[in-house]
Parts: structure tokens; C-alpha cells; sequence
């Protein structure tokens, strides 16, 4: 398998090559130069999800470093719960698929775990990689778990100053080496073009081996493909009936995995987007004008994204495939997670919320047509100071999230400047 940038003016590469560039040389993103197509059937005998994704992925890394250890890669990184549930037995045909039993509690930790295994597996001490990662809350720390003792590659987390939750950043700080935690004066969109200089600024990228864990990077994409298809498949087994997605999205990654994993013949039907106030998407599929533009703050600040970098790959991969955008406020979130908790003690996050909004919009008709998964993309204990108002309970941390706590929290403040960033890389930016 080789992959293409979305921009058509840089040379196809390996699977291994394109997760350590993270960008293309021409500043497109990766994208498979062919899908391998599936059969639900060709999955019947896999039972757990490191068996499904290591099945569903072979094909992306045929001929590659990574082909060999892939097996052991998917068992290592997919070795927890994903229960898809129904939070409220008076409405059957929605199922939550929840996303955050993973040690950071979000849906991120799937493709960072999978992403640092892999780099672990083709860099080495003398061709280390450095994984920047720009965040507007959950890839961080996930980012961060997920690196912390790595042999060969390090991570450097950038967030937005004041934009996240107490938690969040909490999080994103606690984790030791090999592993920083930067924290910048601008937005998410500051921190992902600063990201974006220093992968252009070619002297300090091969200097550092720099490479990305954002969903730019292809290999944080792939990954999350098998989620989907275990939930697809599970439900299409049981009903015969292909599944509708609705998806809470920022930049577009988690999203765009479902559409692969979709155009990939696994059996999913329409995939709605659900968005904050940031309106972006919703805009463009309203109107097909994509505008890009500030983002701003909101309750669901994972989702605050006002230019999103897949929507590069959206462009060029068939628009046409999402169903739906639906624009969720802060007090339409509100209203959600208070009004799922009164009806029937689920207890959503903030971005959770936004997909639980999305259906109770559906008209009745389209509501009954297919089973709809709506996915749960994070545990609402990190936003416990948005959700335990809304609801009258004070929440309880699972263990990993309650071990966040106890640990030291190390960061450093820097400019939006990409010669901050490169003095905190070790080495001064190039004109």
C-alpha cells in the first residue's frame, strides 16, 4: 500500500513513511492511494478489537516496516472495554458507543496508543522521532499517556492558554519523560499553525524527525477505523440492518474515520456530524461554501475548531458521503446533558451531548428507519464542572482519571511563535 498526498504534488510513500512525516513535502495530508474492500462475513472469526483492526489495517501496511509487528501493535493498543450501550430503553434504536475506557478517558487514546507503538517499532536511538501535537483538549493526554516511556520517540503537547478544562490541563501536564507540555498564548487554531510552521521549516523538522499525532497524521485515522467497524458490524449482525453514525467533531478526524471504514464496504450507513457553535461544517453543508475562520469557546472545547485541517481530505474523498451537520450551542448542550440525565440517568459529556442533541433533532421518520450509534467521545468526569451542576451528582473519576491527580503537573508558557517553539525543541528556528 502506498499513500498520496491530498495536493498531488509529492511522491507516493509507504505506510511507515507517511506516519513518520506526518505532512506531505508539498503540505497536503496522507491519504491511502487505494481502499482495501471488506465483506462483513470477512470478519466473523475476530472476536476482539486488536483481532478487527489488525484484519481491517493489514492492507494500509502491506509492504511496510510495519506489516511484521501490526499484530502485536493492535493487541497492545485496543486492550480495552468498548461497550456500545443504550442509554435509554424507551428509545431502543439509538446505542451509544463509548469511546472512553481507555486510561485517559477519550476516544483519543485509541489512535495515540496505536501511533506511539507504531513509531516505537520503526524509529530507533539513532533516528529518534519528535511527535508534536497540537490539542484543544483530549489528543494531548492521550498523546502524553501514550508516549510516557517510550524508547524512541518523544512528544511535545501544545494547548491553548485558558481554553480547556481544569482537568484537561491537568492532564495534558502530568505526564514524565519523555514527554512536554507547552502551553500557548492564542487558540486551537494558533497552536495547529504552529504545528504547520514547524513541519515547513524543513531544517528544524529533519533535525527533530518532527511528525504529528493530530488527526493530520494518517496514522492517527487508520486506527480509529476499527472502532466503527466493531460497532458496525456488531449491530448490522444483530438487526441485518446497517447502522447511522453520528459523530461530535472538531477536525474532522474521527469523522473522516468513519466515512474510511465506510467506503471500506464495512456496513454503516448515513454519518451525521454533530458540531458545537464553531460553525464551520455546518455552514459549508448548508450553503457548499467552506469558509475558514477564528474558532471560539465553547462548553464542548475539544470541538472548538474553526478551520479543520481534514477537511482537506473531506474535499477530495467525496463530500457527498455526510448525511448531515447539526450546530449544537452551549445551551442546547446544557439543556441535553440535563434532560438525558432526567429521562434516563445517562450522563453525558459536553461532546457526548452534542451527538445526543443531533438525534433528538431527527424527525420521528428518521429516527425509525436504522439503528443509529452516536458516539461518546469522552468521560464526562472531565468536565464535571459544566456536567455536576447540570444534573444535582457529584461524579466520581474512574481510576485511571483519579490517578491524574496525584501526579506532578510539569509546563512551560511560550508565544505562539514558531521560534518559541523551536528554543523548546532545543534548536533555533531557520528563515
Amino acid at each position: 500500500m502506498r499513500y498520496r498526498s491530498t495536493r498531488g504534488q509529492a511522491p507516493l510513500v509507504s505506510a511507515d513513511k507517511a506516519l513518520r512525516a506526518g505532512v506531505a513535502p508539498d503540505g497536503g495530508l496522507y491519504l491511502p492511494e487505494t481502499l482495501p474492500q471488506f465483506e462483513p462475513g470477512d470478519f466473523a472469526g475476530d472476536a476482539s478489537l486488536g483481532a478487527l483492526a489488525n484484519r481491517l489495517l493489514a492492507p494500509f501496511f502491506a509492504g511496510s516496516p510495519l506489516a511484521q509487528p501490526l499484530e502485536v501493535i493492535c493487541a497492545s493498543a485496543f486492550d480495552f472495554p468498548l461497550p456500545l450501550v443504550t442509554p435509554d430503553k424507551s428509545e431502543p434504536g439509538l446505542q451509544v458507543l463509548e469511546l472512553f475506557h481507555g486510561p485517559t478517558g477519550a476516544f483519543k487514546d485509541f489512535g495515540a496508543r496505536f501511533l506511539f507503538r507504531a513509531f516505537d517499532a520503526i524509529a530507533s536511538a539513532d533516528d529518534p522521532i519528535t511527535v508534536l501535537a497540537a490539542t484543544s483538549g483530549d489528543t494531548g493526554g492521550a498523546v502524553g499517556c501514550a508516549a510516557e516511556g517510550a524508547r524512541h520517540a518523544r512528544a511535545v503537547i501544545l494547548f491553548p492558554r485558558g481554553r480547556i478544562s481544569a482537568f484537561q490541563e491537568r492532564q495534558l501536564c502530568c505526564w514524565r519523560e519523555p514527554v512536554t507540555a507547552l502551553r500557548v498564548t492564542g487558540d486551537f487554531d494558533a497552536c495547529q499553525r504552529l504545528v504547520k510552521a514547524a513541519f515547513a521549516d524543513r531544517a528544524l523538522s529533519a533535525r527533530h524527525g518532527l511528525t504529528s499525532a493530530n488527526s493530520i497524521s494518517i496514522g492517527r485515522l487508520l486506527p480509529q477505523m476499527a472502532y466503527w467497524a466493531r460497532a458496525s458490524l456488531d449491530v448490522f449482525k444483530a438487526t441485518g440492518i446497517k447502522p447511522g453514525l453520528i459523530v461530535p467533531t472538531g477536525n474532522l478526524g474521527n469523522a473522516f474515520a468513519a466515512l474510511l471504514a465506510r467506503a471500506c464496504g464495512l456496513p454503516i450507513g448515513p454519518v451525521v456530524l454533530a458540531t458545537n457553535a464553531n460553525g464551520t461544517l455546518a455552514d459549508w453543508h448548508a450553503s457548499g461554501e467552506y469558509t475558514a475562520r477564528q474558532s471560539i469557546a465553547t462548553l464542548a472545547n475539544a470541538m472548538d475548531v474553526g478551520a479543520p485541517s481534514n477537511f482537506e481530505r473531506l474535499s477530495g474523498f467525496g463530500d457527498e458521503l455526510i448525511e448531515d451537520v447539526v450546530r449544537v450551542e452551549d445551551e442546547a448542550i446544557r439543556a441535553r446533558i440535563a434532560a438525558s440525565h432526567q429521562q434516563s440517568g445517562y450522563i453525558a459529556c459536553p461532546h457526548t451531548a452534542t451527538a445526543l442533541e443531533a438525534f433528538a433533532r431527527m424527525t420521528p421518520e428518521t429516527q425509525a428507519e436504522r439503528p443509529w450509534i452516536a458516539a461518546a467521545t469522552a468521560h464526562p468526569y472531565k468536565f464535571a464542572d459544566v456536567v455536576e451542576p447540570l444534573i444535582g451528582l457529584r461524579l466520581t473519576p474512574p481510576p485511571a482519571l483519579a490517578e491524574v491527580l496525584e501526579r506532578p503537573v510539569h509546563v512551560s508558557d511560550i508565544a505562539a511563535t514558531l521560534e518559541a517553539l523551536a528554543a523548546q525543541l532545543g534548536a533555533p528556528a531557520e528563515n
